[in-house]
């Protein structure tokens, strides 16, 4: 029955070539978007599973009050009394908590470690890394210690036994007591992890928020009573302390300037649902974009429902072409069961087909998926064919059922009697199945205009600052105690050459914005401003304005001890209309007390963080004033003019006089900042991509279901030619019920379309009002689509010969 079943698949395969294959193809789509979102799904709630202890592990964030930034840093006293004093905590650990690069040396050798950590305490207590060599407790003890990857190990030992030798860093010996194993996907994946971390001045600073702070906590403890106990810690030790040597009671202090709440993540959810920092990036390995996953996993569902209701449609609008078949078959005694089984098969080898298409299209396009989402997805692993098989029977069940059981009500009678061909039955659904797709067309094309929009709008926005041939080029000078000197004299000498129009530095970076900030109250308003500590010109190079008052300058010597700048944002906040020669006291950098800071210039507020965010409140300070140092880069204006040669001198200079160990690297500021907005890019990009497969898939759907509607009115086409009906006539009268469906279906997609962007918007600060030109654009672009494709196959119907039609009448 079986083989007979493929022998009658096989002959209608043959009969309908060009259906069969837009079956296949639209359904193989389908399943190509959803294996997509698999492999992006599993990769990104993959992350921290292989750790044993993730339900255990916590990551320590602070936030500076209400509507302030929260920051994934923590004091090393804090962390230290709350292990002390809070019996529910096994073990703490700090570490930085992005990746450095250093020169690594062993022997005569030397290589750039790119995915460095340094940390101290119980690290491999929070990251369990299975442990193939070496010392298993206390690894990070001493100070000169370090663990490497087996990679590493690889790439700098070979074949020789690692542990025990010394490798350098920033010129001070380290002994490798371990050698781990990476475990991927994970937040933390590092090449070197190096001891060292915690120095004197940590242990005494309750105000310092240098590194992140982990937490590891005994099992069955209660989450919440561990916060709690945390935020006692911070309680008794910070605002109590500071509200009695300011003379008010901890309420008022409280009051005044708020309070720093402790928020703990959970690893196991910490990359998807953890709380963002300002940064974005809480790992060194970077934050989920659980936006950007809900949003392919959402899309790629919508194109296998759009694929799913165009077999359907196919299926059920070809059923005419196999009334007489079903018809022959009950009278020769097959019951509904066993057609309903033989449509099912049919279903079912389709659906295998269009799933090797599938596996192919998303072979072929895997590198260019990974080059968008930053990953290295692969087809493997047990979860993802299950999953897999799970599609499978769910298209079978979705794609086959329906189809199978329309086709199998067909009444015999009128079947054989040849009556069938002008029946309506099925009409309405499959009608009720193309307004549909109009309806998904439609939330793509109105999707991918208003996400355009709102990138290009970014790309377009004035940013307050100029970065047109400006260069960033990293600073690595390892005595940090003569870096604001080193940086000093090479500007002199940089300044001398041909095509170097200015050099400035400041500490931050355009895009990702300094991770410096001090809180200060100032008329009981309490605001955690973005420290700028920079170098005379950096805002004229920049061509960043002053509103009021004038910029700092070396001809007044207080610039350099006591004068500051603020921004409008910080102004507005603190309520200042008058702002300039305003006194502002502030403790930050002093261990003395507050340090009274006089306000001499107001500057334009600029986008020093992506557009996503509102423009932070900031303090502006010359690099002499406290003397830090924190400045990782050199920015460097040059000349468009013979700019090859320009960087052939700056790389010469760097390589021989900065840091000869590094190769000289740089980027300009435009493009820097083009990063902040890279995600949004790729939505545009993905929703481009998306809207052509919609369409395509849409204009299949449309073609076929005109196709056999009109091939069923043949007869009367022949009629009305005959009678004296113009092609013109015919065509309108032909085409106007799909004009109906076409603006049924744009009605119902606008409201999701809507909705859905508008949620998507309220991401940015800075973002574009909806206006009505991308549903019109959407309509008018549906309408001229549905035309051609339905106007030129009525053209074609037309056309027919009327004695072939009418001979037997």
């Amino acid at each position: 029955m079986i083989f007979n079943w493929f022998k009658i698949f096989i002959y209608h395969l043959k009969q309908s070539k060009l259906f069969s294959f837009l079956n296949v193809l639209g359904l193989s789509i389908g399943v190509a978007g959803v294996i997509f979102a698999i492999l992006y799904w599993n990769n990104e709630n993959a992350y921290d599973q292989w750790n044993p202890e993730k339900e255990n592990v916590y990551e320590v964030l602070n936030k500076f009050g209400t509507n302030a930034d929260i920051w994934n840093s923590s004091p090393v006293p804090f962390g230290l009394t709350c292990k002390a004093t809070i019996p529910e905590i096994e073990s703490i650990t700090f570490f930085t908590g992005w990746y450095s690069e250093d020169v690594i040396k062993h022997e005569n050798q030397k290589w750039i470690g790119k995915k460095i950590i340094v940390a101290d305490y119980d690290f491999f207590d929070s990251f369990p890394f299975p442990i193939l060599k070496g010392a298993k407790k206390d690894i990070l003890k001493e100070k000169n210690s370090v663990a490497i990857s087996d990679k590493t190990a690889k790439l700098i030992f070979k074949n020789e036994d690692p542990i025990g030798k010394i490798i350098t860093k920033d010129n001070k010996p380290y002994i490798v007591k371990t050698v781990y194993k990476i475990m991927s996907p994970s937040s933390v994946e590092p090449d070197y992890v190096f001891g060292g971390l915690i120095n004197e001045d940590d242990l005494k600073q309750w105000g310092n928020f240098n590194y992140t702070l982990m937490v590891k906590t005994k099992k069955g403890a209660s989450k919440e009573l561990v916060l709690k106990k945390m935020q006692h810690v911070n309680f008794v030790n910070r605002t109590v302390k500071e509200a009695k040597d300011k003379g008010v009671t901890p309420e008022q202090f409280v009051k005044e300037n708020g309070e720093i709440l402790i928020i703990i993540d959970q690893l196991a959810t910490a990359r998807l649902h953890g709380t963002k920092s300002p940064n974005g990036a809480n790992f060194p390995e970077g934050r989920g974009n659980l936006q950007l996953l809900y949003i392919v996993v959402g899309l790629s569902i919508l194109i296998l429902t759009l694929s799913l209701v165009n077999y359907i449609n196919l299926a059920t609008a070809s059923a005419i072409k196999r009334a007489k078949e079903v018809g022959v078959r009950k009278i020769v005694g097959a019951s509904k069961k066993q057609i309903i089984a033989q449509f099912i098969f049919e279903t079912a080898i389709i659906v295998v087909l269009a799933i090797i298409f599938a596996l192919a299209i998303v072979e072929l396009s895997l590198p260019y998926y990974n080059n968008f989402l930053k990953k290295s997805l692969t087809m493997n692993g047990g979860e993802f064919y299950l999953q897999l098989i799970f599609i499978f029977g769910l298209v079978i069940v979705l794609a086959g059922i329906f189809p199978a059981i329309y086709i199998s009500n067909f009444e015999t009678l009128k079947v054989l009697k040849g009556n069938f061909a002008r029946s309506k039955s099925g009409i309405w659904i499959r009608n009720s199945m193309l307004i549909f797709q109009f309806g998904i067309a439609a939330f793509f094309i109105i999707g991918a205009l208003i996400v355009n929009s709102q990138v290009s709008y970014m790309m377009n926005k004035d940013l307050g600052f100029s970065g047109d041939q400006v260069i960033r080029v990293p600073f690595r000078f390892t005595d940090q105690a003569k870096k604001g000197e080193k940086y000093r004299t090479a500007k002199q000498e940089i300044l001398k050459f041909t095509g170097v129009q200015d050099v400035s530095t400041f500490a931050g970076s355009f895009g990702n914005g300094s991770t410096s900030s001090s809180g200060f109250t100032y008329n009981g308003v309490f605001v955690q401003p973005r420290n700028i500590e920079m170098d005379y010109g950096f805002l004229d190079m920049m061509k960043i304005k002053i509103v009021k008052g004038r910029d700092l300058s070396p001809k007044y010597a207080s610039d350099t001890v006591s004068n500051w700048l603020i921004n409008e944002a910080l102004a507005k906040k603190i309520g200042l209309k008058n702002p300039i020669n305003t006194i502002i006291s502030s403790g930050w950098g002093n261990e003395k007390g507050n340090m009274k800071f006089k306000v001499v210039g107001v500057v334009k507020d600029f986008h020093i963080t992506g557009l996503q965010s509102e423009v932070p409140p900031m303090i502006f300070v010359t690099m002499k004033t406290l003397k830090w140092n924190n400045f990782e880069n050199v920015y460097i204006k040059v000349s468009p003019n013979n700019l090859t040669e320009t960087l052939a001198k700056l790389k010469t200079y760097w390589e021989k006089n900065i840091n000869p160990d590094y190769p000289f690297d740089y980027e300009f500021v435009n493009k820097g900042f083009a990063k902040t907005y890279e995600e949004q890019v790729k939505q545009k990009d993905l929703f481009f991509i998306l809207n052509l497969v919609v369409i395509i898939i849409a204009i299949f759907g449309l073609f076929a279901l005109a196709s056999f509607s009109m091939e069923r009115r043949l007869k009367e086409i022949a009629i009305r030619k005959t009678l004296g009906a113009e092609t013109d006539i015919l065509l309108k009268e032909l085409s106007k019920q799909y004009i109906v469906f076409c603006l049924i279906g744009f009605a119902i997609g606008i409201m999701p379309a809507y909705i859905l962007l508008q949620k998507w918007l309220e991401n940015f600060a800075f973002r574009i009002d909806v206006s009505v030109v991308p549903f019109t654009v959407a309509l008018v672009s549906l309408l001229i689509l549905t035309l051609m494709i339905v106007l030129a196959k009525a053209y074609q119907v037309t056309k027919i010969d009327i004695l072939k039609y009418l001979k037997y009448e």
